[in-house]
């Protein structure tokens, strides 16, 4: 019986609408914040590392991404997707650390480079992941940030340029630096031939 009124429970949450799920948790539903954050912590997790290349940082930020909606959630205006506004606060959350950590930062980045060019060459995914994220460390913070967003993350010209609160010929024009510096880097800085 018990396991039952569980499931039913579950089930009834999955077919909750984001919006109804914020309302519900506005109103003290511990269970339907639990929700949001079960449906919404990959995406962060996966934009977090992609923006700091940290697993440990892109984690502490995925949880203050979740501690502030929490606070904030009951001003949410819901004029976008809930992903897109949780996405949002991701970046800035990221591109806040970055500014912060920037000359620890640069020491770590000499360290891997120096390991990746011992290695004979990028063959597995992982390692591809793993240049990927090297890669995108070396791109200032705004460059980053339409990267990862456009070509990582999916979203549309207009959705980054909403999530960055940009205009969408910036962050096409962004987008094109982007693109080429990384492929310089690749080929220049990490001196990747695939």
């Amino acid at each position: 019986f018990l396991m039952s009124n569980i499931q039913s429970v579950v089930k009834n949450l999955n077919s909750l609408h984001d919006f109804e799920l914020i309302n519900r948790a506005i109103d003290g539903d511990r269970g339907c914040f639990a929700e949001i954050v079960t449906r919404h912590k990959s995406t962060i997790a996966t934009t977090a590392i992609n923006m700091l290349g940290d697993m440990e940082e892109a984690k502490e930020i995925g949880q203050q991404v979740f501690i502030r909606f929490y606070k904030s959630m009951h001003t949410f205006k819901k004029e976008s997707k809930l992903s897109t506004y949780l996405t949002r606060i991701t970046i800035n959350l990221c591109l806040n650390h970055l500014k912060r950590t920037k000359i620890m930062q640069s020491r770590s980045l000499e360290l891997k480079v120096a390991v990746h060019q011992t290695s004979e060459h990028f063959s597995s995914d992982i390692e591809n992941k793993e240049l990927v994220n090297l890669t995108l460390q070396y791109l200032n913070e705004k460059h980053r940030a339409v990267l990862v967003l456009r070509m990582i993350k999916g979203y549309s010209t207009e959705e980054t340029a909403q999530i960055l609160d940009v205009p969408s010929g910036t962050v096409l024009s962004r987008l094109k630096r982007a693109m080429d510096h990384f492929k310089t880097i690749l080929t220049n800085e990490l001196k990747y031939e695939g």
